[in-house]
This record gives C-alpha cells, structure tokens and sequence, in this order.
C-alpha cells in the first residue's frame, strides 16, 4: 500500500535562481530566506523521509477544458523562462518520471472525482518552473510528477482532485511527497513601481489587506486549522492567491480536506516578491497519520 509521507506548500519564485550576488543586490544585502529554506526542506523533511516521487502542483501549468498530468518516463532539456528570461535560462534539467502512478492519477480522478483528467507523455510538452526551480534544489534522483491546475475549475474541483490523488496513491506501492508549488497573495506591483520593490521585506506586499489575509492563513496553519482556510476561500479570492490557490486546495484534500490537522511549520520568512505573498511551509504528518480519504468521494 503507497503513502503520503510527507506535503509542503513551497514558494518558486525566480528570484531563487539568480546567482547569490544578485540576489543580496535585491535584497538589501541580505539572503532570501526562500533559498535557506528550501535547503531546509531538503535536509531536514526530505533526507529523513525519502520519498520514491513527488507530486507537484504546478500554479504556472494552466489548463482549460481538463486537468493534466505528466507521465513521462523522463523530462529532460534546458529550460528558459518565457516570462524572465534574463533571470532563467538555458537551465538544464533531467527529471525521472512516473508514468505507470501518473496514468493511475488521471484514472483516479476521473472515476471518483467524475472530472476530466488526461495523463500525457508527448514530448514536446511544455515544463514550468514551478516545477523545475523546485527540481533545482529537492531533486536527488527521485521521481517527478506534475499536475495541472484548470483555469475552469472550482474550489470544490480541486477538492475532488485532491482526494482522488490521495485513493490514487494509497492503492500504489508509492511512498510520495506532495509539493503546492505556488505563492499566496499574488498582485503585482505597477511596472513604474516595480523595481523599487524587489526586497524581500513583507512592507512591500501589494496591499496591507493582502499581507494580512496572508498572515491569517499562516496562524491557521500554524493550529492545523484547514476548514477555516477552505471555508473563506471567497474572502480570500480577493487577494488574487495564486493558481486560484488550486495547488494547496489539491494538497490539503489529499491530506483529508477540512479534516486535516496537520500542523505547518514555516520553514522560511514570509516574504514580498514583487508584491506577491511567498512563505515554504511543511505539514508535520499528524502522529495518527493523514485521515482515510478512501472511503468517500467527498473532500
């Protein structure tokens, strides 16, 4: 029987690629706590756990009419950003895949979740950093899955996914690592305004509003408390979170949905990229283990 060992919501942001002089330049001589902190999850989550495959949820892979999964045998090349090119480029990549759980994922969500999901190993298919920056600093030979969020979807969409991800995994020999590879908040500042507010500092948040909606999630978090993050979802819409939030509504669903009492350690600063809200936090497996999803359909 597979297993979710382990879930975090980590933050990708370009900033993480830029050789380290750079970024002391933009940060005010200081060092991103996102690239400590990301070393963290490897050394400290990750080495202990030993995960046979990650599943990202990726917030720059949108789709329309389905949900998407990778299932390559392998993913390999060199990767250029088209949004920052100057900041990501010509980056090499090689990662393992899983097509055998990929295909049993997509198989999952449409029998349980009764949603359209396609499992494809074309491959000129499109990888975004979402999932490569995450690569950079966790990969050790592991194997890489990436899911899609669907722009047309809705909160209880992803919940669906989730969960069937979840009955997906347990039925698999898999032990697997869920990575919500995404932001909170997430508006940017004006181009004129922009770069003067690239540190990493929380004041440059786009709006007092948003920082706070951040925070509240962070001390829900903080007490295990998922159902009152998932129950303000519309609130917090507001704010503009990124990928609809898709990417933790998947993963908190896998890990038992409003039931969940995972705790999240925050392995980083909350800190501003360019207005958004970005924070690592890792769900501590509560001593019971992740609530039994398989035995309903409903997140």
């Amino acid at each position: 029987m597979g297993e979710i060992a382990g879930a975090g919501l980590l933050s990708h942001v370009p900033t993480i690629m830029l050789p380290r002089e750079i970024r002391l330049r933009l940060n005010d001589g200081r060092e991103s706590s996102l690239v400590t902190g990301l070393e963290r999850v490897r050394r400290e989550m990750l080495d202990v756990l030993r995960p046979d495959t990650f599943i990202v949820f990726d917030t720059h892979w949108f789709t329309t009419v389905e949900f998407v999964v990778s299932a390559h045998e392998r993913r390999s090349g060199h990767y250029t950003s088209e949004e920052l090119p100057r900041g990501i480029r010509s980056l090499p990549y090689d990662l393992a895949g899983n097509p055998a759980l990929a295909k049993d994922l997509a198989a999952s969500v449409r029998d349980l979740a009764g949603l359209p999901c396609v499992a494809i190993d074309d491959e000129h298919l499109p990888v975004h950093y979402p999932t490569i920056n995450l690569a950079h600093y966790l990969d050790r030979g592991e194997r890489w899955i990436s899911v899609s969020i669907c722009q047309t979807a809705r909160d209880e969409n992803f919940l669906a996914v989730g969960a069937a991800i979840a009955r997906a995994v347990e039925s698999s020999q898999e032990r697997v690592v869920l990575l919500a590879s995404g932001g909170m908040s997430h508006r940017f500042w004006p181009l004129a305004e922009i770069g003067r507010r690239h540190a990493s500092d929380p004041i440059h948040i786009r709006t007092p509003e948003a920082r706070s909606a951040d925070l509240d999630r962070l001390a829900w978090w903080a007490k295990g408390d998922h159902a009152s993050v998932i129950d303000s979802m519309d609130e917090y819409r507001t704010h503009r979170p990124e990928g609809m939030f898709g990417h933790y509504l998947m993963m908190v669903s896998a890990l038992g949905g409003r039931e969940c009492a995972a705790v999240g350690a925050q392995l980083s600063e909350y800190e501003n990229a360019a207005g958004t809200g970005q924070v690592h936090v890792w769900f501590e497996r509560p001593a019971a283990g992740w609530r039994d999803t398989s035995r309903s359909r409903s997140p």
